[in-house]
């Protein structure tokens, strides 16, 4: 009986060829659409975290309870040195580094500025950031520079300063003390994200540590996964050996959501907005579904009648429309999903090159060249969805057959 159906099923799919193929292209193509956009928002994501935390945060950051939240120049990594052992031993860790921070002011022959001094280790730093690579002028610090700096770009021009320019710094050490020296400036750098550029200054780490009283304790041990999906399984691993060690450490390891939580709302209202338009292109597909089923339903009720009189049962009737509805849905899923997978495939492999708009894609951490990314989730999710629509939407021309009385539709029909 079930192969009967089927057989009766997908005869009657293609009575009206014509109409059939708009429908199924029409479920084609939202399922190619919904695949491809879904890979690339989730690479677009993929790449501007990876880039953004390159710039400054990285992936991990082990840092004294309350700093993030207070700054307190205080509130210490008393040992780096056995954190790098510990991060070492780990196998899902690239690279690391340590930074110490404090908040000064900066001055140049014209101007004066509040700015946040960062002590780095210019040969960890270069492995972990983009610091190095996004120099403008002058050139990098060297692992023997002591009073040298590296300037943002932004903080550079209000200060209206140039390598070779000399500048105060006035600030305040761990110990309470006065934290004051002069510092040449080595090279000037665009990270890309303005807020950063036009506040801070890089010096090396050994040097800060000196004029700020830090002795060999730093702020924050920046920490780079060798994939974004390794990160939850790293910050346990760390987490757990800090409690195992030393459960009065005072240490806490923060992952990059909590350190840019901008970055985290500005993707979740991106993909909202992405999902209310992917919902609109669905409700339109389940319209065509709709419309197709119910003009059958109006053309073939003398059929239904003459069927249901001769002892077909409205629940079979109704199972053969519903099999109709579910072959049409089934190919459109099939050919769009295979579709938008090659496609989607093609620009993951060779990038999708945007133009003219570098300068956009900067101050989001991403490159001109995006590439999308295949998922289970992003495969999924879209066909899916059209699936579960467009399946409940032929419900109802589908039950409308049940209330059809036999002599009145072969009468009407």
């Amino acid at each position: 009986m079930a192969s009967i159906d089927l057989k009766m099923a997908w005869r009657n799919v293609w009575r009206n060829p014509r109409r059939t193929m708009l429908t199924i292209c029409a479920i084609a193509f939202a399922c190619l659409l919904l695949v491809f956009m879904l890979s690339w928002q989730f690479g677009s994501y993929e790449t501007m975290i990876n880039s953004a935390v390159k710039i400054h945060t990285g992936h991990l950051q082990i840092q004294a309870e309350g700093y993030r939240d207070k700054n307190d120049i205080r509130l210490v990594v008393d040992d780096p040195a056995a954190i790098g052992r510990r991060l070492e031993a780990l196998p899902r860790v690239d690279t690391y580094t340590f930074r110490a921070d404090a908040f000064s002011l900066v001055s140049s022959k014209e101007r004066t500025y509040g700015v946040l001094v960062i002590g780095i280790d210019p040969e960890r730093e270069a492995r972990t950031s983009t610091l190095s690579r996004s120099l403008q002028e002058g050139r990098y610090l060297e692992a023997g520079d002591a009073d040298e700096a590296l300037v943002g770009k932004l903080l550079a021009k209000n200060l209206r300063i140039v390598p070779g320019d000399e500048l105060v710094l006035l600030g305040q050490g761990r110990d309470g003390s006065v934290a004051a020296t002069v510092v040449r400036v080595k090279g000037i750098y665009a990270s890309g994200q303005d807020d950063y550029d036009r506040s801070t200054i890089q010096i090396p780490l050994p040097y800060f540590q000196e004029v700020y009283a830090m002795g060999g304790s730093v702020h924050e041990v920046v920490v780079l996964g060798r994939t974004l999906k390794d990160v939850p399984v790293i910050k346990e691993a760390i987490s757990e050996g800090l409690k195992s060690e030393d459960p009065e450490s005072g240490l806490v390891v923060l992952d990059w959501m909590e350190l840019m939580p901008g970055l985290v709302e500005a993707i979740q209202i991106d993909l909202y907005s992405g999902f209310i338009f992917y919902f609109l292109l669905i409700v339109v597909v389940a319209f065509s579904i709709l419309n197709t089923f119910l003009m059958a339903i109006l053309e073939r009720k003398k059929e239904f009648g003459v069927i249901m009189a001769m002892g077909t049962t409205p629940g079979r009737l109704v199972r053969l429309l519903l099999l109709e509805s579910s072959a049409m849905t089934l190919v459109g899923i099939f050919i769009g999903t295979l579709a938008g997978i090659l496609v989607t495939w093609y620009y993951q492999v060779h990038g999708f090159h945007i133009s003219g708009a570098a300068d956009v894609l900067r101050q989001f951490g991403l490159p001109e060249r995006i590439h999308p990314r295949l998922s289970a989730a992003s495969i999924l999710i879209g066909p899916a969805a059209v699936l579960i629509i467009t399946g409940l939407t032929a419900l109802y021309p589908a039950l409308r057959v049940r209330r059809l009385r036999p002599v009145e539709a072969i009468a009407k029909g």
